[in-house]
């Protein structure tokens, strides 16, 4: 699977973290930054992750930053983009099962390593389930 994946100043060391995680199950990235702990700005990062899921250049996006609601809001602004903000792996599994979420939004200041590399992993191995969420799934986009 190919995946784009950014992040801000709160989240680049755990961006590291889970590409080399999911490297090893053959996942491919698109590294969009940030690389450092200096203040950025997360709309930057959470857009270009945003523009390769809606144009089809990856199949999902990870976007990390301090509580996940910022980057969350900026990629949802782009058609054919659902962003999940995901805390748990109940809530990974039922935004590709029921939503057919296709970028995780993950909140550095208060997941723990471990729990952020379970949830990445629950999101990508989840496919949509189709069927009576198509419908609603189709209600999304303006």
């Amino acid at each position: 699977m190919n995946i784009a994946i950014g992040c801000d100043h709160a989240g680049y060391e755990l961006k590291d973290k889970i590409k080399a995680h999911l490297s090893e199950q053959g996942h491919a990235f698109d590294d969009k930054g940030t690389n450092g702990p200096e203040s950025v700005d997360y709309p930057d990062f959470a857009h270009a992750v945003a523009r390769d899921v809606h144009d089809g250049k990856v199949d999902l996006g990870i976007l990390i930053c301090g509580s996940a609601q910022g980057v969350a809001m900026t990629a949802n602004k782009h058609q054919q983009v659902r962003a999940a903000v995901v805390w748990n792996n109940e809530i990974a599994q039922l935004s590709r099962q029921h939503n057919n979420a296709n970028v995780i939004c993950l909140p550095a200041r208060f997941l723990e390593e471990k729990d952020m590399l379970s949830c990445v992993e629950t999101f990508t191995k989840t496919v949509f389930e189709g069927g009576r969420h198509e419908r609603r799934v189709g209600k999304i986009s303006c």
